[in-house]
């Protein structure tokens, strides 16, 4: 398992995905998981980033681990913010006219697509956002 903590603040974003890049590349991670992979990274770490301390002041955690065995990777995001689960959101209506949507949760319902699993919980004060991709 490789970690990384840093302050939850989106000038953070392009260290968190530098770091996973080079642990994918370590795994021989094909480019187009890598690409979704990152997207994963830019849209929750982003949510922490904005929403999770509305003081401005908390940090985040990401966790990569690897399945050697299955080749899937998991990236488990931990952040001591508000609770908040947003897989309990209502998937946007996609078929309207992108004027005639509520704003938000596109960010998630795009993780969810693109990534094989995503699951939260809270625990011990913490909001924990795991999301595993099969690397084939």
């Amino acid at each position: 398992m490789k970690e990384i903590t840093v302050p939850a603040r989106l000038d953070q974003l392009t260290e968190v995905t530098a770091w996973m890049d080079e642990a994918l590349e370590a795994l021989d991670c094909p480019p187009k998981a890598q690409m979704q992979m990152d997207m994963a990274i830019d849209e929750i770490f982003g949510n922490i980033a904005h929403y999770a301390y509305p003081d401005g002041d908390g940090s985040a955690t990401v966790q990569l681990n690897f399945d050697e065995a299955q080749r899937v990777v998991s990236l488990v995001f931990i952040d001591r913010g508000q609770p908040f689960d947003p897989l309990k959101k209502p998937d946007p209506d996609t078929t309207l006219a992108a004027e005639e949507r509520k704003i938000g949760g596109l960010g998630i319902f795009l993780v969810k697509k693109i990534m094989d699993e995503v699951n939260y919980c809270y625990r011990d004060g913490q909001n924990i956002l795991t999301v595993r991709k099969k690397l084939g």
